[in-house]
């Protein structure tokens, strides 16, 4: 079994320099203030916040429009 610390900072967006496709297809889990999130774009344990996508909404680029939250982020693989 391999044991794999996960990054600091990941994103789910290809254009993102902290997105890492290898580790994603793995597949990432996130707990956010004690709840499991099934919807996090991007998140950043040292900071304390994930983005969300913001229903279907789409920016000028046609990418996703994103909430920042802040609180307590736990990434862990999933089984």
């Amino acid at each position: 079994m391999v044991t794999t610390t996960l990054p600091d900072r990941l994103s789910t967006n290809p254009r993102s320099p902290h997105h890492d496709a290898e580790l994603l297809e793995r597949g990432v889990g996130i707990r956010f203030n004690g709840k499991e999130r099934h919807d996090v774009e991007e998140y950043c344990v040292s900071e304390g916040w994930i983005r969300v996508a913001m229903g279907k909404a789409l920016d000028r680029r046609g990418q996703p429009l994103t909430m920042k939250l802040n609180g307590t982020v736990e990434p862990y693989i999933l089984p």
